[in-house]
């Protein structure tokens, strides 16, 4: 049943805590909760029109008890009610009332009460900034506020239960403490105050470890504060605690173990004993120096080792050469130090570090480092083929080492206890030379390493050749060291040079037919020249001939003159054309070419040709040939006047003269085309036939040709006459008598021909139709049985008389082409 009833309320408390007003249904009425305690329920409400008093009645919702019933004038609106009980929850009803005592509306609210007031049983205080509170706990409370009350100032904690802390506190301060129960309705009011005092605060510890066996505590006054108590233990839990009582701020402790952490704690006590808060802090104390230091040195790198020291984190080494310090810090028990000057004497010494400091150093350990490269190095060839390598001494330097590398990766080594050596070489080598110090510690670091180059070798295997007359390729073996070749060409005070790094050389612009004296000096950037290379002598070729005169000495023959300037050359003449090539050769200053052809160009030239070579071609003499004549000449006679003629072309001709020429007259043309028109041809007539071929630049050639006869004179006055039974005679007049004639007459109805005897000056043609047009040509007839196709055409009508042939009529010349 009270766990039932526990249920229900809770249930209430959690509907009140949601509704905090509530309005009466169709009144317009509302009642509000403004203020809860454990025993009282503050309410108020709005002015409600009509009303002349309020009645507010408190009934306890399933709780035995009697109601509370309280009346208000019309100008009070909001009331206490008081005397409840607490954690209780209440159904408060407020209505209100007209003059006449009749209710005009109403409204319910539901409101618990807050739990009872606690009782505080103890207030104490175990840290500096707390203050715990006991209590019994209250039915129907939910948390609880502790209050704690300094003057003025407060500061407030919700908590669950018992016990429960107020933090945020000042040390060593008197607070009066109060608490108040909590539930969905309200708070209590506060309980009946205890008064509690905070203790100490601790003191704030500053910590240190001044030698490897001791740390130092110090700190600051801590207000209120009778004494203090400092206690320090290995953290390991080794060993005895040490604890020290004093009303001083500071203390040291001795005699503790080197590396090693320890745990203090300290706290502030007061005029009545009470211990304050307190402060630990772990502190470690410097590590020992480290033992059993050992040094080595490798390639100019100082390897330095030792054994772990308890309790250091770090270590640091110091090599120390004069006013120059190397160190290197490490974390384990060894550690390589760099950049050592070398000839020098060290003094290693290893601290080591841990968070309270470091230890002492050790005793310093002596090492010498290696010797430093040698310095002044001097290289001199004191003779050919000898080399003197010399050098200053080096601090710290036992003995030294020469190495000696030539470029074809061959190497030989010196060693001695003095500053210098001696060493062969060979021309045409670069020397590497490097010189190294030794000592107990090693090797010196490499120095400077030094190139010495001899003398290039002089040529080998030499060669000259000439390309012109005046220009000799010389070529030759390359040598070793030669980054360059002179050559010289000296003939008597006049010389020619050359410079090339290939192993050849071309001399131009040597003069011709001389004998000169070639040297090949090899050249180095390093080292010079050699000037011991022996010369080689060398002739030129002839000077080239100057052709003086070329004159026509017949048919095809041309005759070449130039001046001679060599007694031992042989000249050569050649004539270059399109048509070949056509030599003469002699020892003298003249030749003949022979069978040059017609109408050609040639490009004469001379060289002279001797034991040292050839010489340059003469200048160039233009020679032209006449032009040939034309092999072939054809005569066409085109009318009885006109003559065609045509022939072929003649190798160098550009222009041609033709001429006709007889007793009885002469017809000539000009022209550039390889055929001519004459006019003015007698017939019957012999003529001479002559034709001259012209070169552009004027050369001629004349040619003659088999003679040349016009053909016969065409007859005149041809007629036609009619002859009884359907003939027609055709009548002409003949200019020569001795020739013979031939008749053609062409009509629509048929050809007729007809060729009388020789001498007779006309033909018949016995039947021919009448009603017809005719075209009639009366014709010489060659020697060859041809007939001539220019003489004139007649156009003759015969007409017809009945069946027979009636009258002829002359129609005129026809234009038609001959027949």
């Amino acid at each position: 049943m009270c766990g039932a009833k526990s249920k229900s309320l809770l249930f209430i408390g959690l509907l009140l805590n949601c509704l905090e007003m509530i309005f009466s249904a169709n009144t317009g009425l509302s009642v509000s909760i403004y203020d809860v305690t454990s025993r009282s329920i503050s309410v108020r409400w709005p002015k409600f029109s009509g009303a002349s008093s309020y009645r507010v009645t408190a009934t306890a919702v399933n709780t035995v008890g009697p109601s509370l019933l309280v009346h208000f004038s019309d100008v009070t609106l909001k009331a206490s009610l008081t005397s409840l009980i607490p954690n209780t929850v209440y159904a408060i009803q407020v209505e209100a009332i007209d003059k006449n005592g009749i209710t005009l509306a109403e409204t319910h609210i539901m409101q618990s009460t807050a739990p009872d007031i606690p009782v505080i049983d103890h207030a104490y205080s175990k840290l500096s900034n707390s203050i715990t509170v006991e209590w019994r706990a209250v039915p129907g409370a939910t948390s609880y506020m502790l209050t704690a009350q300094d003057g003025d100032s407060f500061i407030e904690t919700v908590v669950k239960n018992s016990p429960g802390t107020v933090t945020g506190l000042k040390p060593a301060t008197l607070y009066r403490i109060t608490i108040r129960s909590i539930n969905s309705g309200g708070k209590s009011q506060p309980s009946p105050f205890k008064k509690a005092k905070t203790v100490l605060s601790a003191p704030i510890l500053s910590v240190g470890s001044p030698s490897c066996d001791s740390i130092a505590v110090s700190w600051k006054a801590v207000h209120m504060a009778a004494g203090f108590s400092v206690s320090l233990m290995r953290s390991d839990g080794l060993g005895r605690m040490l604890r020290e009582n004093t009303t001083n701020t500071s203390l040291i402790f001795t005699n503790l173990d080197p590396g090693t952490l320890y745990t203090i704690k300290a706290y502030a006590w007061n005029a009545n004993g009470m211990p304050g808060d307190d402060f630990t802090y772990n502190q470690r104390t410097s590590p020992n120096a480290p033992v059993d230091v050992k040094v080595a040195l490798n390639s100019g790198t100082l390897r330095v080792s030792w054994m772990p020291t308890e309790g250091a984190l770090t270590y640091s080494i110091t090599a120390s050469s004069g006013l120059l310090k190397l160190k290197c810090n490490t974390s384990s028990t060894s550690c390589l130090v760099a950049s050592l000057q070398c000839s020098s004497e060290y003094y290693v010494s290893v601290t080591a570090y841990n968070e309270a400091g470091s230890s002492k150093p050790t005793d310093a350990v002596t090492l010498k480092t290696i010797p430093c490269a040698p310095v002044n190095i001097s290289i001199e060839e004191d003779e050919p083929g000898h080399l003197l390598v010399s050098w200053s001494s080096v601090s710290f330097g036992h003995y030294y080492v020469v190495f000696v590398k030539s470029d074809d990766g061959l190497e030989v080594h010196c060693n001695t206890s003095y500053t210098q050596c001696h060493f062969q070489s060979d021309c045409g080598f670069t020397y590497f030379i490097s010189v190294f110090a030794y000592n107990k510690a090693g090797q010196s670091p490499l120095g400077d390493v030094f190139n010495y180059t001899t003398a290039p070798c002089c040529p080998s295997d030499f060669r000259a050749v000439f390309v012109s007359s005046d220009t000799v390729r010389v070529t030759w073996a390359p040598v070793r060291g030669a980054d360059l070749y002179e050559t010289r060409a000296a003939a008597g005070s006049t010389a020619v040079l050359c410079n090339d790094t290939a192993p050849a050389c071309t001399l131009s612009a040597l003069q011709c037919n001389t004998r000169y004296s070639i040297t090949v000096r090899s050249f180095s950037e390093a080292r010079g020249s050699n000037t011991s290379c022996a010369p080689t002598h060398v002739a030129t070729a002839p000077c080239s001939p100057e052709i003086k005169n070329i004159s026509k000495e017949g048919l095809s023959v041309i005759g070449v003159q130039w001046q001679s300037n060599n007694e031992e050359a042989t000249y050569v003449v050649t004539a270059r054309g399109e048509a070949g090539l056509w030599h003469c050769t002699s020892t003298g200053s003249s030749c003949t070419l022979t069978d040059l052809p017609c109408g050609s160009v040639f490009s004469v030239s001379a060289i002279a040709r001797s034991p040292a070579g050839r010489s340059l071609p003469s200048y160039s003499v233009p020679l032209e040939t006449a032009p040939c004549c034309p092999n072939d000449l054809i005569l066409t006679q085109v009318t009885q006047s006109v003559t065609n003629i045509s022939w072929s072309a003649g190798m160098g001709a550009q222009s041609y003269v033709t001429t006709l020429e007889s007793p009885r007259g002469q017809a000539k043309c000009h022209t550039l085309q390889n055929y001519c028109l004459l006019g003015c041809i007698m017939c019957g007539t012999n003529y001479t036939v002559t034709l001259k071929a012209i070169s552009e630049t004027g050369l001629t050639s004349s040619c003659t040709y088999q003679g040349y006869s016009s053909s016969a004179c065409c007859p005149s006055g041809v007629k036609l006459y009619r002859l009884s039974n359907n003939g027609i005679r055709v009548f002409w007049r003949a200019s020569d008598e001795t020739i013979n004639y031939n008749t053609d007459l062409r009509g629509s109805k048929g050809n007729f021909t007809c060729s009388p005897t020789s001498g007779l000056s006309h033909c018949d043609i016995t039947e021919i139709p009448c009603g017809d047009v005719y075209t009639v040509v009366v014709a010489p007839v060659t020697d060859k049985g041809s007939k001539l196709t220019f003489c004139p055409k007649k156009i003759y009508s015969v007409t017809c008389s009945g069946s027979s042939v009636g009258m002829v009529i002359y129609r005129g010349k026809s234009n038609a082409e001959h027949i």
